[in-house]
Order: structure tokens, then C-alpha cells, then sequence
């Protein structure tokens, strides 16, 4: 790789972390603004949070990563030729296909980053949030019951503690359990520590008393006692975690178990990840190749690069909604992961034969007068000089 190439490369990749920090941030803020009840309604803290939230980054990075490249190119394009070296190197022999190369190098650093995030990381990190989360809830007890606070576990359950003592002892427990129809049960008790068993996890609670209002009875039953065990087994779910198809690596949708009921529901779901998964490290290459196709020829400083750039943009655009529409045909035939396939191929062979022969892609005349007629007709319109 010479000096240029390297010089290229570098710009191309420190361009493109930088836009795919930003754009990541920026959606990361909003993805994880909807699990801040995380922090207020179960009480937990906020690295807490933080980590759990960040998991979800890896699945991010995977859509993000192509769009930061396209973006990452156009911006080397536009400082190469603002600078007037896309001519300077054209006019010493580069070619289109040439200058290239180096864009070519960075694509397969992406491509390598994509692969590896859609076969092993983005599938990690959403196992992670799922078990994590299945951990909280099952924590329940120890980490929602936070002292002086009521915490509400069901629609019909409160629960609060007074404080919290070292050896999980909780000290001034009030329970309020409204979850049968026909009765109403408060209790009351000094402490309770909590017990999980084989058989399930229970409140403990010791000196207390329990108060029983009955629908059909006028006066309630109170019951004083020395022990009584507050069934809590429905916040304290234990066992495996069910994993989606999103969070099953690539290995596993490639050979899935044929007894896996999932699988057996949804057989059409995990064929479409698959091929989500296959050809995630391959839109890289098409958006590199469209992007340059339209950007990458040699202009003069006088020839506009608004049309080219906007037209980079429809053409990724245009082929990554395609992209999204044959994933969810997938679900119901194979046929529409071949047109993805064919899609993609289509836009590489369509960007490298443009470069190749060197076309530079612009407006037609005829757009062109039109646009011109039309601002002429506007500044005219705003007492404007029209200038040629």
C-alpha cells in the first residue's frame, strides 16, 4: 500500500469511527431513554442502566456501520476533490479504478467488523440484555424493595420496607394484596428476611399481624403471628431464558435443532435472519461502490457535486429499503432472499462498471436548463439579479 492509498485509508477510517460514534450515540440515547423506568420503577442504579442499555450497541453498530462508511467515503471524496487532488492524481495516471483501491481496503475492514457482530457480538450483547433482565426480575426482592419506598410488583401488590439491615434482614414490612377479587389482605410485621427454595421464594415474615377483609363480610379477620411466609415465587422466576431468534448465533440459525419449538413455529423467521446475517458483511461492498460511482470521477472545481451526491444517497437508499422489504418476504419464500442477493451483486457490478469506465455521472441538459429556468424564475420573483 503506497503513500496515497495509506493516506486514503486513514482518512477513509478515522471518518468513519468518527460518524459511526456519532450516529450510534445519538440513536443509543434514544433506544435507551425508553428503558429509564428501569432505574425509577425497579430501582436500580444507574450503571446499572448504563450497562444494560449498552449491550444493545452491537445490534446497532450492524445497521449503522454501512451508513457510516457511505458517509465516511463522501466526505474523503469531497475533501480530496475540494482540495483539488482527485485531478492532481487523475492527471498523474490514477485512474478511477485506482483511486479505488484504498476505499477498497477500508470497505473490508468494515466488512470484517460487520461479519463479526452479525455471526457472535450483536447476538451476545442481546443474550446478555435478556438474561440480565430475567436476573433483575428475579431479583426482584432484593434490588425494587428499596427502604421507605412502595413498591408496586403487580397491579394489585405494594409492598414496602422501613430500612434494610446487613444479612438481608428487612426491618417494618407493610404488604397491601388487593390480587384476589373477593379479598383484601394487609399485613404487617417488624422484620423478614427472604428465602428461596426448590420449591420457590418466599417473604419470611416474623411478629406480625395480618388483616383479612372478605367481600362478603362486614368486619375483618385479624390474624396476630410469629412466622408467616408470603409466597413470591411469581417475581422470582428462575430457569433458562428463552432466546429469540435475534439473539441465536449464526452457527445456530445455520444448523438449527429441529426440535427447537421455536423453530418449528417460526421456521421462516430464522431463514430470513440467516440471510440477514450473510449478507450484512456484503452492503459494505455495494454502498462503497455506489458511493464512489457517483462521487469518485475527477471534476472541476466549476462543476457542481450536488446532483452526484444526491444521487449516491437515493441509490443507497433505494437499495437498502429494498434490502428491508425482500428480508420480510423472506419470512413467507426463499424466492425474495435470492432478489436480495441479486440486488446487492447488481449494485457492486453497477458501481465497479462505472468506475471502471470512468463515467461521470451527472444531471441530464435537460434537468439541468430547467433547474437553472427555475431559479431564474424565483429570483426574479425576489427582486434578485439573475446571474448567468
Amino acid at each position: 500500500m503506497g503513500s496515497i492509498d495509506r493516506y486514503i485509508f486513514r482518512t477513509t477510517l478515522a471518518s468513519f469511527a468518527l460518524v459511526l460514534v456519532s450516529l450510534t450515540g445519538v440513536i443509543w440515547i434514544t433506544q435507551a431513554l425508553r428503558g429509564i423506568d428501569l432505574m425509577t420503577s425497579q430501582g436500580q442504579t444507574i450503571l446499572t442502566f448504563l450497562g444494560l442499555t449498552s449491550l444493545v450497541i452491537p445490534a446497532l453498530v450492524l445497521i449503522i456501520a454501512p451508513i457510516a462508511l457511505m458517509i465516511a467515503i463522501s466526505h474523503t471524496l469531497n475533501k480530496l476533490a475540494t482540495d483539488s487532488e482527485i485531478i492532481v492524481m487523475n492527471a498523474a495516471g490514477f485512474s478511477p479504478f485506482r483511486l479505488f483501491r484504498p476505499f477498497v481496503f477500508a470497505t473490508i475492514v468494515v466488512a470484517l467488523l460487520v461479519a463479526f457482530i452479525a455471526a457472535y457480538l450483536a447476538p451476545e450483547g442481546l443474550r446478555r440484555i435478556k438474561q440480565w433482565d430475567a436476573d433483575i426480575t428475579a431479583d426482584v426482592l432484593t434490588n425494587v424493595l428499596q427502604p421507605g419506598r412502595f413498591a408496586q410488583l403487580d397491579q394489585n401488590l405494594t409492598i414496602r420496607i422501613r430500612e434494610r439491615q446487613p444479612g438481608g434482614l428487612l426491618k417494618g414490612i407493610f404488604i397491601d394484596d388487593r390480587r384476589d377479587p373477593k379479598e383484601r389482605v394487609s399485613i404487617v410485621a417488624d422484620h423478614g428476611t427472604v428465602v428461596k427454595s426448590g420449591q420457590g421464594s418466599f417473604l419470611v415474615l416474623e411478629d406480625g399481624n395480618l388483616e383479612r377483609f372478605e367481600a362478603d363480610k362486614r368486619d375483618p379477620a385479624l390474624v396476630a403471628f410469629a412466622r408467616y411466609a408470603f409466597d413470591m415465587s411469581k417475581f422470582s422466576q428462575h430457569g433458562d431464558v428463552a432466546l429469540g431468534i435475534r439473539e441465536r448465533y449464526i452457527w445456530e440459525l445455520l444448523s438449527p435443532d429441529e426440535n427447537d419449538p421455536m423453530y418449528k413455529q417460526l421456521p421462516g423467521q430464522f431463514r430470513a435472519e440467516l440471510h440477514d446475517r450473510f449478507m450484512s458483511p456484503i452492503y459494505p461492498f455495494a454502498f462503497a461502490a455506489l458511493t464512489f460511482a457517483f462521487l469518485g470521477a475527477p471534476r472541476t472545481t466549476r462543476q457542481s457535486r450536488n446532483f452526484s451526491i444526491g444521487g449516491s444517497i437515493l441509490a443507497v437508499f433505494s437499495l437498502r429499503m429494498a434490502g428491508f422489504a425482500c428480508s420480510v418476504l423472506t419470512v413467507r419464500t426463499p424466492v425474495a432472499a435470492a432478489v436480495q442477493y441479486a440486488m446487492l451483486l447488481l449494485g457492486i457490478g453497477a458501481g465497479l462498471w462505472l468506475i471502471i469506465a470512468g463515467v461521470v455521472v451527472e444531471p441530464p441538459a435537460a434537468l439541468l436548463q430547467a433547474i437553472n429556468n427555475t431559479n431564474a424564475r424565483l429570483a426574479r420573483l425576489l427582486g434578485r439579479p439573475v446571474t448567468a
